[in-house]
């Protein structure tokens, strides 16, 4: 008999320390989430960003509910998030970091006519207004409906894109 086919599920979920050890080895792409709230910049990293829906322009992505933004955000109309770089692996840490680091350069940041704060030399950048809120587990998913784009890239990416990966950033390699 296959080892395989003796291990047996837990109906009640795995154990979180082992469910994140596996995620360790799954890369994703870093992203930047901006927003606004009470008339100041908040933002935060995010790996589990997500393209949802093409019509209408759907995009996604999680925020632990232990999360120094979640108050913000769960407040939050509007946002921006950014599609990180392998030269912006600096902002990546800088948003990782306690969150009144995260805006104290100012000469990182502008803010859009909207009030959202954008990160300079963001090649793409979409800002999206918050469609839905919906409370899973130990995080909130964000749905939200993109409402501008802003790309610099020219259809030639400007460097290649910031990926997370075991603990680690990482660029990818072309296998071509």
């Amino acid at each position: 008999m296959n080892e395989l086919a003796k291990e047996a599920d837990d109906p009640g979920g795995i154990a979180a320390v082992q469910f994140r050890r596996a995620m360790r080895h799954y890369p994703a792409g870093v992203t930047i989430v901006t927003l606004q709230h009470d008339g100041r910049p908040v933002g935060f990293t995010a790996t589990s960003f997500a393209s949802l829906s093409a019509e209408p322009p759907l995009i996604s992505f999680n925020i632990a509910e232990t999360s120094s933004s979640i108050e913000a955000m769960l407040a939050a109309d509007s946002l921006v998030v950014h599609f990180l770089g392998d030269h912006q692996h600096h902002l990546a840490q800088r948003f990782s970091r306690a969150a009144e680091e995260r805006f104290a350069d100012d000469s990182l940041w502008t803010s859009l006519d909207t009030g959202e704060p954008v990160l300079n030399d963001t090649p793409i950048w979409v800002r999206a207004t918050v469609r839905q809120l919906l409370p899973i587990g130990d995080h909130t998913l964000v749905i939200g409906l993109v409402t501008r784009v802003h790309d610099n890239t020219d259809d030639q990416p400007i460097g290649a894109p910031l990926l997370y990966y075991n603990g680690s950033y990482h660029r990818p390699r072309s296998l071509e």
